[in-house]
């Protein structure tokens, strides 16, 4: 079957033509990382793209290691995003109304006081343009087709043929041997493959703005207190501010400023990366359900109406409920990414599975071969369900951290203040758990064995952890209660 460790590389060509075709739908982080994957594994790939262009737009999120190992198979990918990482970055923290809590700590020293190593972090925040940049880069270098402007309105299996396939918007069906659907929270896919068919609002969302360092110019005051880390001032900084009920945080690096703040849904709210909204709409509603005498922090606000026009997105949050049916019937059809699994931004975790799901899936693959095609997505599954389920669970157990914190305990202890990334998230590697587990794995799915009762593969979720369902609606009662109860299982 195959095996690497931490020091492999092997680049395309290392892995002979598999004969499977393989078809991806949507161009976000699960779409492009299968595709240059599956061309790795020996796969015929092939993507569709409703938009006319990819959108490199947005601001920045967190990028685990678990997510990044696979990079040492790509050489100039791996250059690019050294050269783009913030792993130099520092962290500090206050409360919503201003008051600094944590001084400013570089996040190699805060890795190194809780007894990590700090050349292995468990990841990294990055700069949403520049990694889809890189990825564009190396699928154009790889030849990949992208076909853009390509609405997919239904997806379909034939398991008589060993086929699946997609209906555009034109009437055009396009198929393969396997489909994966990787066009986020609203997939046409779940009606396929049984799921929850309408995503539901989360209700919250989230103001968003990336622009110019410059625009600091016209507040000097603002500005040097904005400014960067380390001796010389030119390392990137991150700031974040925790209140009842919402954070904000601010990233500045040499050339951009990125504001994010998550809050109750308002009425201008939509799910979007092109719908924007006006500094006013956001200052006459942050205050909203604070306290007269503890209001956001003036520099927050002194910030916001720095933002230059059409800027800030208010980015509403969907949801589905976690399903174990990732699939279709036939298991020719197989949701990963935002289509499997939606994520809070607590979490820090869905561009980390995003990317796990499409290493997975592709190795998944290649181990079983096209005569296997159902089984190998079946098993890729069962892989991932468990782990993602978990992981999101973890959203709201950081949710409850920054948005009602305990300022007495952090004082004591700073780590209560920070989202929480436990070992058995960063220390994955989803690619050879697939080498290592695939055969087990399948053989649970041949004799019928139910997906929580797998006791013969080692778990990538939480030791001792058992599975139970669960619900968003009861998550967030929690997180408001401050009662989130993460289940058994050691969680750190």
């Amino acid at each position: 079957m195959g095996s690497v460790n931490d020091n492999d590389c092997r680049p395309v060509g290392s892995y002979p033509p598999s004969g499977i075709d393989v078809l991806i739908v949507g161009t976000g982080l699960a779409g492009l990382t299968a595709s240059i994957e599956c061309v790795r594994k020996g796969h015929n790939v092939r993507i569709l793209e409703r938009h006319d262009d990819i959108n490199t737009a947005g601001d920045m999120y967190f990028m685990g290691h678990s997510a990044t190992k696979f990079f040492r198979h790509w050489p100039e990918l791996m250059k690019e995003y050294d050269l783009i990482s913030m792993n130099n970055a520092w962290i500090e923290t206050f409360k919503h109304s201003g008051e600094r809590q944590i001084t400013p700590l570089k996040v190699a020293d805060r890795l190194r006081q809780e007894g990590m190593d700090p050349n292995t972090p468990p990841g990294a925040f990055q700069m949403r343009p520049l990694i889809y940049r890189m990825y564009l880069n190396e699928v154009q270098r790889q030849g990949i087709k992208i076909q853009f402007g390509q609405r997919v309105v239904d997806y379909y299996e034939d398991e008589a043929r060993e086929k699946a396939g997609v209906v555009t918007e034109s009437g055009e069906r396009i198929e393969a041997d396997v489909v994966i659907a990787a066009d986020g929270v609203g997939s046409k896919c779940q009606k396929l493959v049984g799921g929850q068919v309408r995503a539901m609002s989360a209700g919250r969302a989230m103001w968003r703005a990336a622009f110019p360092i410059h625009h600091l110019d016209k507040n000097p005051k603002l500005k040097e207190f904005l400014k960067m880390g380390g001796e010389n001032g030119d390392e990137p900084m991150v700031r974040t501010w925790l209140g009842p009920g919402t954070y904000a945080m601010v990233l500045i690096r040499r050339e951009t400023c990125v504001w994010i703040m998550n809050h109750d849904i308002t009425e201008s709210a939509e799910e979007s990366w092109t719908h924007t909204v006006s500094s006013d709409d956001v200052l006459n509603t942050i205050d909203r359900g604070l306290d007269p005498d503890n209001t956001w922090d003036p520099k927050i606000k002194e910030l916001i109406k720095l933002i230059p026009p059409d800027t800030i997105i208010n980015f509403e949050l969907f949801w589905r409920n976690p399903q174990p049916s990732w699939t279709s019937p036939g298991a020719r059809v197989v949701l990963i990414g935002d289509a499997a699994h939606s994520f809070l931004p607590a979490s820090g975790n869905g561009a980390t599975q995003a990317i796990e799901d499409a290493v997975s899936l592709a190795t998944c693959l290649q181990i079983g071969g096209k005569q296997n095609v159902p089984e190998a997505v079946r098993t890729h599954v069962r892989f991932r369900f468990i782990r993602c389920s978990c992981a999101q669970k973890m959203g709201f157990s950081n949710a409850e951290l920054l948005q009602h914190t305990d300022w007495t305990k952090v004082k004591v202890n700073p780590k209560l203040a920070q989202p929480k990334l436990p070992r058995w998230i960063w220390k994955h590697d989803p690619e050879q758990y697939a080498y290592d587990n695939y055969e087990k794995m399948a053989d649970t799915i041949r004799k019928g064995i139910p997906f929580d009762e797998v006791d013969t593969v080692p778990p990538n979720y939480p030791p001792g952890y058992k599975y139970e369902s669960w619900n968003i609606d009861d998550m967030y009662r929690d997180v408001e209660n401050k009662t989130v109860n993460m289940g058994s299982g050691d969680w750190d």
